[in-house]
């Protein structure tokens, strides 16, 4: 009988599941053991760049076995923000995340939210978007995440949205409001998803401070992954201490499962 080290699993998609355009090998069959073993998932991601739709048909087409329901992305927290709070946003986001947010009001707007826009952080965007910050009484800078770089589909490390929410946020003198990891409402929101409390559950991610160091702030577990954007030094940083730190995810899997020590 497995002696499950956690009943619910947190689990990162780019850099633990898939690398580019591949499943990181022994990802699929490990997710599929995680299942088996009656484990509660939740994929959580700062993936900005896709909506979730485009998500699960990408990691379907890798062999993953997972629905919509499961995943809970940055952008769709940022949506139900903007919506909740009936804000009209100026959006800083990638052409591809469009859909997530076609339903929003037009008109001037009051708020600004930033994705990992890509190619779309050009100088007039940026300003732009400052603009709007600079105009209100009550500015809103809503970040779909704070990381600073990821692993890209070629393998080197690229910018992410974080240095960009930063300089915008020093220029209009005001904090961000980040709804993504690491926010603590984000692993919150997967959390109430499973029916789970915080000491039930483990992240697992490739991210030091983004998964592990915001699972770990939010009172749940934390498996750092040697794969996607991890870099050797992390484990070296004196003040994020993963609860596990795994070769990839398989090992990861093999950890909860009590298989590996």
């Amino acid at each position: 009988m497995t002696r499950l080290r956690y009943e619910n699993v947190l689990i990162d998609l780019a850099g633990v599941l898939y690398d580019g355009d591949a499943a990181i090998p022994g990802a699929v069959d490990a997710l599929a053991r995680l299942r088996a073993a009656g484990c509660g998932i939740c994929f959580v991601t700062n993936t900005t760049r896709r909506t979730r739709a485009a998500l699960v048909e990408r990691l379907i087409a890798l062999g993953f076995d997972m629905a919509a329901t499961e995943i809970l992305t940055a952008a769709r927290a940022a949506h139900d923000l903007v919506a909740r709070e009936d804000l009209t946003p100026c959006l800083l986001i990638h052409p591809d995340l469009a859909p997530e947010f076609e339903d929003m009001p037009a008109g001037e707007p009051d708020a600004v939210v930033v994705g990992d826009a890509g190619d779309a952080f050009t100088y007039a965007h940026l300003n732009r978007a400052f603009r709007v910050l600079m105009a209100s009484d009550s500015p809103r800078l809503i970040a779909m995440g704070d990381n600073r770089y990821f692993a890209d589909e070629d393998g080197a490390l690229s910018l992410d949205m974080g240095p960009f929410v930063h300089a915008l946020a020093h220029a209009a003198g005001i904090e961000p409001e980040v709804v993504g990891k690491p926010a603590a409402p984000f692993f919150e929101a997967a959390l109430h998803q499973l029916g789970a409390t915080p000491d039930e559950a483990v992240m697992i991610g490739d991210d030091l401070a983004g998964d592990v160091g915001g699972a770990r702030d939010a009172g749940l577990a934390g498996i750092l992954v040697r794969t996607g954007k991890f870099r050797a030094e992390d484990e070296r940083d004196p003040d994020i201490r993963p609860t596990h730190v795994a070769d990839d995810f398989a090992a990861a899997v093999a950890w909860i499962l009590g298989e590996e020590t």
